[in-house]
């Protein structure tokens, strides 16, 4: 592997890409849940997709971070600044962007192909998640609340319920399940919004020199905080709202274990002051609360429909 195919490659951020199977996997999990079949080929085909939509998104934040000059400026931790790779290779920025468009463009062909199975209503959250990856770093970064709730909501909505959409025959779609399958939704869209939001706060200074506008940026680390506190609780409400209907069985009760790492998460951040070296173990267990805890629901989800279909 050559250099420059070496920098496209952690361009990509391989290691951040867990997160899109275990939110498309509580996608396949709820229609299981719920109707107790699925289409195998369609879900291997959403998976590919979202994959190549995560990989667009990261593709995409690094070629425009690079070109605005925001990489010289960071300071990298493991969460945040960015992968480093075209600092390290700059010729690759070509390719990086090449690598972009390549994997929207899978996205696109998968999607436009799904959408003619599943009905309009998954063509339209997929052209809201399309245009999600293209503004994402140039637009949504200079309005805070938009990016705020952008990384959520492609992840959590967009993705769990698109997912739901593909996978299940449209007959068996209901507004009624529809609206179960966003209400589990709700959980990954808060703790990943958390998750975007606690690696902002790194970079506020550098990310203001080039004129973003994020949460952080514009109200403050303390607010910012309280944010995630809102968020956490946000979360958990939304579980036990899902239990407490039916639309989750009492074994998701489980994931308020790993979303109760959040809360440690908002402890550590107030104790160590904002001050970096000090935030640093709680943005690594921030990371664990935002993949353990969709997980474990979808786990549940699981175990729910193999132990009734015993």
């Amino acid at each position: 592997m050559t250099s420059i195919h070496l920098a496209v490659l952690r361009a990509a951020r391989p290691a951040f890409l867990l997160l899109t199977p275990i939110c498309v996997l509580l996608g396949i999990a709820a229609a299981l849940h719920l109707h107790g079949k699925i289409a195998v080929d369609l879900a291997v085909l959403v998976m590919v997709g979202a994959i190549a939509a995560h990989i667009a998104a990261n593709t995409f934040n690094e070629y425009f971070d690079f070109t605005s000059g925001l990489d010289s400026l960071t300071q990298k931790t493991p969460f945040s600044g960015g992968s480093g790779a075209l600092p390290a290779q700059p010729r690759a920025q070509s390719w990086v962007l090449a690598a972009a468009c390549v994997s929207l463009g899978i996205t696109i062909i998968i999607g436009l192909y799904l959408a003619t199975i599943a009905g309009p209503a998954l063509l339209a959250l997929g052209v809201l998640g399309v245009v999600t990856i293209v503004v994402y770093t140039r637009v949504l970064n200079r309005l805070p609340w938009l990016c705020l709730v952008a990384p959520g909501a492609a992840f959590g909505p967009l993705m769990v319920l698109g997912t739901y959409l593909s996978v299940t025959a449209p007959g068996l779609v209901t507004l009624n399940s529809a609206a179960q399958v966003l209400l589990l939704a709700l959980v990954p869209f808060f703790v990943v919004n958390n998750l975007l939001l606690l690696n902002q706060f790194p970079d506020v200074a550098a990310d203001r020199q080039v004129g973003r506008k994020t949460f952080p940026i514009r109200y403050g680390l303390a607010a910012s905080l309280h944010v995630y506190r809102g968020f956490l609780f946000a979360a958990s409400a939304a579980l036990l709202l899902a239990v407490l209907i039916g639309a989750a069985p009492w074994l998701a009760l489980f994931a308020l274990l790993p979303l109760a790492l959040g809360y440690r998460v908002y402890l550590g951040v107030h104790a160590a002051n904002f001050s970096l070296p000090g935030m640093l173990p709680s943005l690594g267990q921030n990371v664990a609360a935002a993949l353990l805890t969709p997980l474990c629901y979808a786990a549940a989800l699981l175990i729910h429909f193999w132990w009734c279909g015993i």
